[in-house]
């Protein structure tokens, strides 16, 4: 299996997490990333540190609460597939954040580092900007959840639905240069669902000198960890694709660089 693959474990740990992602563990600098699952009635209680947070609720309802806010039964969703927007909390380092869950919860846990610019606040559904992105078998949907226009320290957060058939991050593009304006360097996770679960997505990661040249076969639950270079997505036919991607970087901007041999497509409809 390739390195850049992280599973979740069998069986949840005592606090339900499934799978963690580090600066360390990944060897890289900024992004973090945990994905945990709750019993109704079970609580979560994270210190933020030096990190700022979103926590993202993919499915489930939840009572939650920092150190000044508290939001009592939020949530919408049961089902990342049921494509619509999220609810979610922005934590601010040096806070702490608790769910209790109200159902079967599912959180992914977004995390990188926090200068304690901004306070908590609630990210609700209309507050997410949807939009649909490509044409024919490129197109997908988006949502917005934590985009640069949006007040953060480091994070970006957004979420992308495949439909069978489909590639999304495409044409394929970069950002792993700290080369502003033409480029940013940003760390990158996706987390990817797959409906039904059995199902796969196809993610290809390579470089222009092709010393990274890896394509993958990524299983429901799974992370990829995306430090350079272009890494498109492909659905299989049958299969829908999520995925949930958390960038950070030395600049809290989204400016890619579509590889030459396929920027073509950008012009043809």
């Amino acid at each position: 299996m390739s390195e850049r693959i992280v599973k979740p474990v069998l069986n949840p740990k005592a606090d339900g997490t499934l799978l963690t992602v580090t600066p360390e563990s990944a060897g890289w600098q900024y992004v973090g990333f945990q994905v945990v699952q709750l019993a109704e009635g079970q609580t979560l209680t994270r210190e933020s540190g030096d990190q700022e947070l979103c926590l993202v609720l993919l499915s489930g309802l939840a009572n939650v609460s920092t150190r000044e806010y508290t939001w009592e039964k939020i949530g919408k969703r049961m089902s990342v597939f049921e494509k619509i927007p999220p609810y979610s909390i922005y934590v601010s380092s040096s806070d702490r954040v608790e769910f209790t869950a109200l159902t079967a919860l599912e959180i992914a846990i977004c995390a990188a580092p926090g200068k304690g610019t901004y306070p908590a606040r609630l990210i609700a559904p209309e507050d997410v900007g949807v939009e649909t992105r490509g044409y024919g078998n490129l197109e997908r949907q988006i949502h917005n959840i934590l985009p640069e226009q949006k007040e953060a320290d480091s994070l970006l957060v957004v979420e992308v639905f495949t439909p069978d058939g489909h590639w999304s991050s495409y044409p394929p593009h970069k950002h792993d240069r700290d080369a502003l304006p033409d480029e940013s360097l940003l760390e990158e996770t996706y987390y990817f669902r797959v409906q039904p679960e059995q199902g796969f997505a196809i993610q290809r990661i390579y470089t222009d000198d092709r010393a990274v040249d890896e394509t993958l076969a990524v299983n429901n639950g799974e992370v990829v960890l995306v430090p350079c270079g272009y890494h498109p997505v492909g659905a299989p036919p049958g299969y829908e694709v999520y995925y949930l991607n958390v960038m950070a970087g030395p600049t809290r901007t989204w400016k890619f660089h579509n590889d030459p041999d396929h920027d073509w497509l950008m012009n043809k409809k």
